[in-house]
């Protein structure tokens, strides 16, 4: 066994309702290797596992283990940016970009991982400050300008590194990494990204202008949205589909590259082209 694994961080979401059995599972395993167990949320069916807060998993784990799905791992990343510690992701339910260990080999794999039997996968984050604020929000997958309880379009201008871009009427638009290309990106027409490369996508949301289209530039950009001041409807920005912010005519969104990456685990088979062909059905024999 790698002694670097020794000390286990288990993430999970409480808003997950069918976690249960595979946390159960997961920790009987772990136990069975005779690991030091951590988790970030107190559970009934569980009193023997110290809980301690997902802030405090770099000072106290070697490793943090999110199970659920994608989501999941999306919600880890961002409250583990900038430390180094790695992430696995044990997905429970349908295939996941990120989250590829199984529970029906859940022995086999994460006996590998803890054997140092792994790829090391570092991915990018974005993120976004209003007005100047120093504080900023973190993304995974994608940052929205969208429309807020309104059939309405949006206005807004869009800069690249202070040079103006564009100004569009729109539902939205979506500014996604490399991760988050196969995501609200993708349904909005955007390109898929190889996750190595360093860039972004921005997407726009059913625009207005028929000649507008999906544009990929590189990750070291600054983008600057404005909302115009002319904008009716009210506009909100959302960071990897949660709740978000209501945005006010001339407010400025600035848009970077976040100083610090994830590091995601996987087994030293994984393809990420195969979960593709698999997520888009692009293996499926063509009929005539």
């Amino acid at each position: 066994m790698n002694h670097q694994f020794v000390r286990i961080g288990l993430y999970i979401r409480r808003d997950d309702p069918v976690i249960e059995h595979a946390v159960i599972k997961v920790i009987e395993f772990l136990q069975s290797k005779s690991l030091t167990i951590f988790i970030n949320e107190p559970l009934s069916f569980l009193t023997d596992i110290d809980v301690i807060s997902i802030n405090d998993f770099p000072k106290q784990c070697d490793l943090a283990i999110a199970i659920g799905g994608d989501g999941t791992i999306l919600s880890v990343s961002r409250a583990l940016a900038g430390t180094v510690l790695p992430v696995v992701g044990i997905n429970v339910g349908r295939l996941g970009f990120l989250a590829d260990l199984t529970l029906t080999k859940l022995e086999q794999q994460l006996t590998a991982i803890l054997a140092g039997k792994y790829r090391e996968d570092t991915r990018f984050l974005l993120q976004v400050t209003i007005n100047g604020d120093k504080a900023s929000t973190i993304a995974m997958n994608d940052i929205v300008i969208h429309s807020h309880q309104s059939l309405r379009m949006i206005e807004f201008e869009t800069y690249i590194n202070g040079r103006f871009l564009n100004s569009q009427r729109a539902d939205g638009l979506v500014i996604a990494t490399p991760t988050g290309s196969t995501a609200y990106a993708m349904s909005a027409g955007g390109p898929i990204l190889d996750v190595n490369l360093d860039a972004v996508v921005l997407a726009s949301v059913s625009p207005h202008a028929l000649s507008n289209r999906p544009l990929v530039i590189a990750a070291s950009n600054t983008i600057d949205i404005v909302v115009s001041e002319q904008s009716y409807t009210t506009t909100m920005v959302t960071c990897d589909g949660r709740p978000g912010q209501i945005l006010q005519p001339g407010d400025t969104l600035k848009i970077q590259r976040h100083a610090q990456k994830i590091n995601l685990l996987h087994l030293e088979d994984h393809d990420h082209y195969s979960i593709l062909r698999a997520k888009l059905e692009w293996g499926k024999k063509l009929t005539c």
